[in-house]
């Protein structure tokens, strides 16, 4: 069964540049697109108030499938 994770980081200040102490952080898993989709919207928007920047994104994994190839 298809699962659906929302992965990234918040930084200090818009730039982006400055991560915050906790680096690239995974939350989930959630069984339906569009509850990962209301969990990153709400950790997007999370600090925007405080002058922080977030970079969230939906992973899609399936772990009835192969991991993709890297060669």
């Amino acid at each position: 069964m298809a699962q659906f994770w929302v992965v990234g980081s918040e930084h200090s200040g818009t730039n982006l540049e400055q991560a915050l102490g906790w680096g690239e952080r995974w939350f989930g898993p959630f069984g339906e697109y569009e509850s990962a989709r209301k969990e990153w919207e709400r950790r997007s928007w999370n600090g925007v108030e405080e002058d922080r920047a977030a970079r969230y994104r939906i992973e899609h994994i399936d772990p009835d499938q192969p991991p993709p190839c890297t060669d």
